[in-house]
């Protein structure tokens, strides 16, 4: 008994936990008219293998990990800026598989996973505008800020390990530069994750904590006609060390990814948006290959 409780604490401490690091979002500070609303429909997949810290006793493992997600858009009017917020419910079911101690472990889970908040405002090149404002706009320099918040409503129970749901608050602030020339788009963005304890982490009574997190991400894309684009995206985080009960782990990532996307109308009012990517420099977390796909239906209230 004492053998598979260890085996279980060591693939719970050293699962990805930085795995809010690794967003890759392109045209995420793109200006869209006023009272503009869009659901989406996303569904994410990951594959591959969790590196760890070289002293810890478990080898090959691996994740499986899907993840579909209902969000919704909606932009408006902050003192005189363009400015939106955008909610995403996520649901993951997962995976995981290694070798601990020379033995053969396997842990599965499912259910809600923590939501997510973001909101975002236009400081320089968005005025808020109206429909037809906007379609006389042209997009060149655009400087915004946002504030993302993951919040712990995600299936928690502390008498298990691995749970889809963190039990802890995140907030990531961020600045974002985007920049169009002619069909090319380059966007920049510089943020930093700050996360609060769980103080009820297995069994119930231990203190994880995890350190600041600071990401920067990159994407170039281009415009093939309206609407419809692809991007080179890439990103870097690093730190987000753990401490369990004041022990600190050595678990600080200094990890990379790449990828691309590409983005697909279909009617005025839907379109489809296609991504992949992969760890190019990874240290500590989850080397995965990702890929995910997304329906999205948008409209503009027009006001009565």
């Amino acid at each position: 008994m004492l053998v598979q409780l260890l085996k279980l604490t060591w693939l719970a401490m050293w699962l990805p936990l930085n795995a809010t690091a690794q967003d890759l979002t392109p045209r995420a500070y793109v200006i869209t008219p006023i009272r503009s609303n869009a659901v989406i429909l996303s569904y994410v997949y990951n594959n591959g293998e969790i590196l760890l810290d070289p002293t810890v006793p478990i080898e090959d493992l691996n994740a499986q990990i899907h993840v579909p997600i209902l969000s919704f858009y909606h932009s408006f009017n902050f003192f005189s800026r363009s400015a939106n917020v955008a909610v995403a419910a996520p649901y993951g079911y997962g995976h995981f598989r290694g070798l601990v101690l020379g033995d053969d472990t396997r842990v599965t889970r499912s259910g809600l996973a923590d939501s997510r908040i973001r909101v975002s405002v236009n400081l320089l090149g968005g005025p808020a505008m109206t429909v037809p404002e906007f379609v006389k706009h042209r997009e060149r320099l655009v400087i915004g800020a946002s504030v993302t918040v993951v919040v712990p409503v995600g299936q928690y129970d502390p008498a298990r390990l691995i749970n889809p749901g963190a039990n802890r608050w995140a907030v990531k602030p961020e600045m974002g530069f985007a920049r169009r020339a002619g069909r090319w788009a380059f966007d920049a963005y510089a943020g930093m994750w700050v996360f609060s304890t769980n103080s009820k982490f297995y069994p119930g009574t231990s203190l994880r904590e995890q350190k600041v997190m600071p990401s920067l991400e990159f994407h170039l894309g281009y415009y093939l006609r309206p609407r419809m684009w692809i991007s080179f995206d890439s990103n870097f985080w690093a730190s987000g060390r753990t401490v369990l009960n004041g022990v600190n782990n050595n678990d600080g990532a200094r990890n990379s990814r790449m990828g691309g996307t590409l983005a697909v109308p279909l009617t005025r009012h839907q379109s489809l948006k296609f991504s992949a990517s992969r760890g190019a420099v990874v240290r500590v977390g989850g080397n995965f290959t990702t890929v995910a796909a997304g329906w999205q239906y948008s409209w503009v209230h027009k006001p009565e």
